[in-house]
């Protein structure tokens, strides 16, 4: 029987991962949509992201656009009711912190009062108001630089960022800016790794990396690409540590043959009636023939 390894028992606060960063210990971090997910993970990893990666992920959407609130908060309810040991983060979706600070400030309070310790959200400078507001309510924020989801328009699809001069400065000067307003960490995605490397080494807060080399604090992937449980081509910087698709479809297929043939159920899924009504039900007969 295998066991799963628990590193530390006890709840992952903010001052744990920013002690870590100082450490040089590395961190770990998924998604989780529901529950079942958030169970599976929450024993092994340090953070659980509520993302809004649940549109493409598991809503169908093409990106994350379509994603709104009120379904971030269905989802924030769904991994917060399993009471994760992990340090749980819930996306701000778009359209959520854009368009004053009242709505960004009554968004991200939101996901605090349904469960979350943290909230995540995407952009540098630009988004400084934000940030202030949130911070100064003291609400948690996890920054995220690099390949932006919620940007896609603009740069024209899901392309690595950081590699002119101008970009990569810009990210490192965004880097520092977000620190300094107060973000706890930063989420860095699809950027050059040398790049990355030179980010985390400027900070005091922990970075975590997705497509972005070994030289971050950490490490993000989503739940469903570690698993395979997608059918979809996946980005360069996954790593699929089993094929969840082949495995759990060979299952369901296995089933289905059982069920075809009779071999399911079986007496060990079935239940049995009490002797003395067995012969009640035997002797039984409709009403309009008697």
């Amino acid at each position: 029987m295998s066991h799963i390894s628990q590193p530390h028992a006890q709840r992952v606060t903010i001052p744990m991962l920013q002690r870590w960063k100082a450490e040089g210990r590395r961190m770990v971090m998924t998604t989780a949509y529901d529950t079942v997910s958030a169970r599976i993970a929450d024993p092994v990893v340090d953070i659980l992201l509520v993302g809004d990666s649940v549109g493409n992920v598991c809503l169908g959407f093409e990106n994350t656009l379509s994603v709104s609130v009120e379904m971030m908060n269905h989802h924030v309810e769904a991994v917060a009711r399993t009471k994760p040991r992990a340090l749980l983060v819930a996306d701000m979706p778009f359209l959520s912190f854009h368009i004053s600070v009242a709505d960004t400030i009554r968004n991200a309070g939101g996901f605090l009062q349904r469960g979350a310790a943290a909230v995540k959200l995407e952009g540098g400078a630009r988004r400084i108001e934000m940030l202030k507001a949130l911070v100064d309510s003291e609400i948690p924020v996890m920054g995220h630089l690099g390949l932006t989801p919620q940007s896609v328009n603009v740069i024209g699809g899901f392309k690595v960022q950081g590699r002119t001069a101008s970009e990569a400065l810009r990210l490192l000067d965004d880097a520092q800016t977000l620190q300094e307003v107060g973000c706890f960490a930063l989420v860095l995605e699809g950027i050059p790794a040398e790049l990355a490397a030179r980010v985390t080494d400027s900070l005091t807060i922990p970075t975590i990396g997705i497509g972005a080399g070994v030289g971050c604090s950490g490490q993000v992937l989503v739940f469903h690409d570690v698993l395979g449980l997608t059918d979809e081509p996946r980005p360069k910087f996954v790593r699929t540590y089993v094929e969840g698709v082949d495995t759990l479809r060979d299952a369901l297929l296995r089933w289905a043959a059982d069920v075809r043939s009779g071999a399911f159920p079986g007496a060990q899924e079935s239940y049995r009636l009490p002797g003395d009504l067995a012969d009640a039900i035997a002797n039984w007969a409709p009403l309009n023939s008697k």
